[in-house]
């Protein structure tokens, strides 16, 4: 009995509930003619598309600059990086590297320049995070027409100029990194063997950078300023290094994303994409201060795992077609959930 109290004062009791809710949706569900092999499937490919994402809150949490609602700057570097990877034509792994290679520097451009920014104003690094995520996805609206891509893959038909607001990755990288090692059980389990193998390589590469000298000078900003100053730390480099790090994940974390989504989703696609990101960390148990790998993958199993089951489940109980419906009800809700814990922590 008392290991189970250690054990639910250790993992907390919300991460607890949504965990026993999800599992409970998974023994519900042969019951309501919902087949677990799919749904457990459809749960690990949802998680390797947006664990990357996820895991870009780390830096910044660590380095005390809050949660990053500034990802969408690092989306659309993934994004410039795809569609230019597509209209080279490249295709298949490298088409993928070719993307990713191309929105690094990008990344590293605009992560410098928002680091800059965020270092100005202390203490207010979220809301002006928020501000910066939301305008450049209002930027990009416009130059995703002014653009000089001419691949008829990506240009709307009838001008011959601007991008699509959705663009088709099949034919070029389409499941690249998904299908390597991946493998199937029966006709309805499929495992993405190579995306959960490429988030475990940047898990344990960040998990190995938090051990560094920097990346420890780097909790140590996060943790006590004042300490890591006194120390010879520069606090505002550290802080632009893990925003920079941070908009990298970003880019690769959506070029992930849309390797298995099938698509490339721009103009207002990017625009709520941080939202989740944060919910499943901070489901995950980090805060605004401190965040771990652990987090990382706690956060986006259970978000994630919630999301697939519960429109399936309850569809299947109501019989009738909400998943849309039910799908936005419950993410807004957890979304909710995460917010209204950094309102309380910033209180």
């Amino acid at each position: 009995m008392n290991n189970i109290r250690s054990f639910i004062e250790k993992a907390g009791w919300p991460r607890v509930i949504i965990a026993l809710f999800l599992l409970g949706l998974f023994v519900m569900a042969p019951f309501v003619r919902v087949r677990v092999d799919t749904s457990i499937s459809d749960t690990l490919v949802r998680f390797g598309m947006n664990g990357v994402m996820v895991l870009a809150m780390v830096p910044m949490i660590q380095a005390g600059c809050g949660l990053n609602f500034g990802l969408p700057l690092g989306i659309i570097a993934g994004l410039l990086g795809a569609v230019t990877s597509i209209e080279l034509g490249v295709t298949g792994l490298p088409g993928i590297f070719t993307a990713m290679l191309i929105a690094t520097p990008i990344a590293i451009v605009l992560g410098w320049l928002y680091g800059q920014l965020l270092n100005r104003v202390k203490g207010g690094e979220m809301m002006i995070a928020t501000y910066v995520g939301f305008s450049s996805v209002a930027f990009m609206c416009i130059m995703w027409l002014v653009l000089p891509y001419k691949s008829p893959n990506m240009v709307w038909g009838y001008a011959g100029a601007g991008l699509r607001t959705t663009i088709s990755v099949d034919g070029y990288w389409s499941r690249a990194i998904s299908d390597i090692l991946a493998f199937n059980i029966g006709d309805f389990f499929y495992c993405p063997t190579g995306m959960m193998l490429f988030f475990a390589f940047l898990c344990f590469a960040m998990w190995m950078f938090m051990k560094t000298k920097i990346g420890t000078a780097m909790t140590t900003v996060g943790s006590n300023p004042e300490y890591a100053k006194a120390a010879g730390v520069n606090v505002d480099s550290m802080r632009t290094l893990s925003v920079v790090l941070s908009t990298v994940l970003g880019a690769i974390g959506i070029i992930m994303y849309e390797q298995s989504f099938g698509f490339i989703q721009l103009y207002m696609g990017p625009f709520y994409m941080a939202f989740p990101a944060v919910a499943a960390i901070l489901i995950g148990g980090a805060s605004v201060n401190k965040a771990s790998i652990l987090n990382v993958v706690i956060g986006t199993i259970l978000f994630q795992g919630i999301l697939t089951m519960t429109p399936s489940v309850i569809n299947s109980l109501i019989e009738t077609d909400m998943s849309e419906v039910i799908r936005i009800i419950v993410s807004n809700g957890m979304i909710l959930y995460a917010l209204t814990r950094v309102v309380k922590v910033k209180s």
